[in-house]
């Protein structure tokens, strides 16, 4: 007896609302902390002091990146019910333009009149605005604004990246700091491009000097 055999492929696309900001935020917390670390340090501060700027610059960095990131996102969400909203509203009161308007764009995709005029007709039976809001608005589940898990993961990605920094400062002193660190920095932010490439099924090389290079150059 034959079993039919299925095929499941594993796309990474769901991981992007969360990844972004994740990156985002290690990214700055390394950065803008190890940035920060070196100025004070430079000027000649004590390892108490360096201690104490940097927890400080770490807490007040991650509850910046959660706010800012809940307020965009929030925005993006907000736009994206008004858009649906609207198309809810045209449903309702202009079905046929609408079922019109959906096979135009199967038909841009390369379906017949025929075709598309029958693949509008099932799925607007099937989810009216379901099918509008994924083919004319292009939004899906995948990519629905989610500002929480957005604040969330920026504020723990940013006090991670800027607890890298941080370490060296409670284990270094300040003279080995100035020399120790920027080599360190350098080698945090190739982790953090690699493994975020990793994550997302990128090429790891290309994302890791990218990631670097940005980041040096900030600093």
């Amino acid at each position: 007896m034959e079993h039919q055999r299925h095929h499941y492929e594993q796309h990474r696309i769901g991981r992007i609302a969360w990844l972004r900001a994740a990156v985002l935020g290690a990214n700055d917390g390394i950065v803008s902390t190890a940035s920060l670390l070196l100025g004070v340090a430079a000027a000649g501060a004590s390892s108490h002091t360096l201690l104490v700027t940097g927890l400080a610059g770490v807490v007040s960095g991650a509850m910046s990146m959660a706010a800012g990131e809940y307020v965009s996102v929030s925005s993006q969400a907000d736009i994206e019910r008004a858009d649906i909203e609207i198309e809810r509203r045209e449903l309702a009161e202009n079905p046929e333009q609408e079922h019109e308007e959906l096979a135009g764009i199967y038909v841009e995709r390369g379906l017949d009149q025929q075709l598309a005029d029958q693949v509008a007709s099932q799925l607007m039976a099937h989810d009216a605005l379901a099918a509008h809001s994924r083919d004319e608005l292009g939004l899906s589940p995948n990519h629905q604004a989610k500002p929480f898990l957005a604040a969330v993961s920026s504020a723990a990605s940013f006090a991670v990246g800027g607890a890298l920094p941080l370490s060296l400062a409670i284990t270094l002193s300040p003279a080995l700091l100035l020399s120790i660190m920027p080599v360190a920095i350098l080698l945090f932010l190739a982790l953090l491009g690699g493994s975020a490439a990793y994550a997302g099924g990128a090429p790891i090389r290309a994302a890791a000097l990218r990631v670097t290079f940005w980041g040096a150059l900030a600093m």
